[in-house]
């Protein structure tokens, strides 16, 4: 038997720098808030936007704020890119005459509250400008033969219906498949450290029916209506940006067909078409939430998938 220090130095196991995580097998995530800072800053700030166009001139300056989390997370060799971001971009405007005279000059900032990799595939156009736009137009008035000459009351109730009917609320439903017992799944979603761990964001969460939780940086916030250990979730969810008082049932069952095969089923009601800004995109945006940054995420971070 070869003595300590000696013998084939193939068998000999030697301490190396990357050895706590080679190849970034394990968790690894890259802070790319300063480069994404330098990356927008280089792309918005003193641009010209309009330069004698109609006689307006229109600049931006430099970008004033980018605040919020940009990084690159790497698991089992998967690079797993992520964002969201605010930031505030001030600019000046002058309009001049044929003549070349100043005739007004003014100054603002465009506010972006919300970029996030959710948001990367979504069309911009419209928003609250083109809406509060759209209300200002002046309705033609036409008779409606359905009201048969119905009172004013009767036709106002019908309007208000229609409206309700637009901007009410949907619902999402959605069944997915893990490869763990079904406890193992409630833990999760119950836990807050492993809500930390998988979405590398803040949690707050409450294991007691009546209790609060705060998930995502706070960007979610609600409470436990009903809780049945490995069986049932039911909660109040709502979102920062949703108009004020309104708040989704959530409810989460777990269903374990066979051993180590659980199917989690997902209905969740009351979700507003719009959030308070006029955006139409709180339905897609919740669903596609769930399917990539929870349930996704959980199967990559803790090797539930199927």
């Amino acid at each position: 038997m070869a003595k300590y220090g000696e013998g084939d130095k193939r068998w000999i196991v030697e301490e190396r720098p990357d050895g706590a995580n080679v190849h970034n097998w394990h968790w690894a995530e890259t802070d790319c808030l300063e480069w994404s800072r330098n990356l927008l800053s280089s792309l918005l700030s003193n641009h010209t936007l309009l330069s004698g166009d109609g006689n307006l001139f229109i600049t931006t300056k430099k970008l004033e704020k980018v605040e919020g989390e940009a990084y690159v997370n790497i698991r089992k060799g998967k690079i797993i890119p992520g964002y969201e971001i605010s930031l505030s971009l001030p600019w000046e405007g002058e309009a001049k005459d044929a003549d070349g005279k100043t005739l007004l000059r003014v100054e603002g900032t465009v506010e972006v509250p919300y970029i996030a990799d959710e948001n990367a595939d979504e069309d911009p156009e419209g928003g609250p400008a083109k809406e509060e736009l759209e209300v200002k137009k002046p309705a033609a008035k036409k008779p409606d033969p359905a009201t048969g000459g119905a009172p004013a009351a009767v036709v106002k109730r019908k309007e208000e219906e229609k409206k309700k009917k637009r901007e009410g609320f949907k619902s999402i439903s959605l069944s997915e498949k893990f490869s763990c017992r079904a406890k193992d799944m409630f833990e999760i979603l119950m836990d807050e450290n492993r809500w930390k761990g998988f979405t590398q964001s803040n949690a707050r969460i409450s294991k007691e029916v009546g209790g609060e939780f705060s998930i995502f940086d706070g960007a979610v916030t609600g409470t436990n209506v009903e809780l049945q250990e490995g069986k049932l979730i039911v909660q109040k969810w709502r979102f920062g940006n949703w108009p004020d008082g309104i708040q989704s049932t959530v409810r989460l069952t777990f269903e374990e067909p066979e051993p180590g095969v659980t199917i989690v089923k997902l209905t969740q009601t009351d979700v507003p078409e719009e959030d308070r800004y006029g955006n139409a995109t709180v339905v897609d945006n919740t669903e596609r939430g769930w399917r990539d940054l929870i349930f996704h995420k959980i199967r990559a971070v803790f090797g539930f998938g199927i």
